[in-house]
């Protein structure tokens, strides 16, 4: 069973230096990590943590990075974006969608911000993540800061 460590913490002031200065030293998920068949919800769960790194590399570079409150105030929308396409792709299919996608508004953003495996966004001691193609998808909207 592949280890897909889900769901990824809310950025906060706290885990936001690590967020975007460990990037490269956490696990990303190529087609290859896992099995040629089944393991369909792990598959899912590796996008969405690929998408949210591709995501974050966008908040923290460029003029975005200039200003820490919008960095914040990015890689938040980033995680509420990441998590509610992984929501769609888990109701896209015949099984039963993570608990935290049965809930709305607040009540999803609690549930996936609790029993975090790594809420202060640790790298992997000795791993250099492979390059994955950006993903599409995230315009950060500074007006909703």
């Amino acid at each position: 069973e592949p280890d897909v460590p889900f769901p990824p913490a809310r950025p906060t002031p706290d885990n936001l230096a690590a967020i975007c200065h460990h990037g490269r030293g956490r696990p990303r998920y190529p087609p290859s990590f896992f099995p040629k068949s089944g393991s369909s919800h792990f598959r899912r769960r590796g996008h969405a943590m690929n998408r949210l790194e591709s995501w974050f590399g966008v908040c923290c570079s460029g003029q975005i990075a200039q200003e820490s409150n919008q960095m914040l105030c990015c890689a938040q929308q980033a995680w509420r974006q990441a998590l509610s396409q992984f929501c769609v792709e888990e109701y896209s299919t015949m099984t039963l969608p993570y608990e935290c996608c049965e809930n709305t508004g607040d009540a999803r953003w609690t549930c996936f911000d609790s029993e975090l495996p790594n809420p202060d966004y640790r790298s992997t001691p000795g791993y250099d993540a492979p390059e994955i193609p950006e993903e599409p998808g995230f315009t950060f909207d500074p007006s909703a800061c």
